[in-house]
């Protein structure tokens, strides 16, 4: 448990401090939203909304990945923008 969050949890995910953009926050997914944590000030900061059936969650420098059961969805964290990437249907 880091500041209160399960970092094995699928939904869960910690960015690395100097790998991009969001270093350090914890970033999770809470009812179909994406939140971005920051333990210094311990606010939540609302990202994306409506993330249908999400699956699971990860993050590579300013890409965050969320696997839905459905597609995969990649949120950019410089541009504050969200792209489909691939249906799985």
């Amino acid at each position: 448990m880091t500041h209160g969050f399960d970092l094995s949890h699928a939904l869960v995910c910690e960015g690395i401090v100097g790998d991009g953009c969001g270093g350090g926050r914890i970033f999770h997914i809470n009812e179909g939203v994406l939140f971005a944590y920051d333990p210094v000030s311990k606010e939540n900061t609302k990202l994306l909304e409506n993330i249908e059936h999400p699956l699971k969650l990860s993050k590579k420098a300013c890409i965050i990945t969320i696997e839905c059961q459905e597609h995969i969805l990649e949120f950019d964290l410089s541009s504050m923008r969200q792209t489909l990437r691939k249906v799985l249907i």
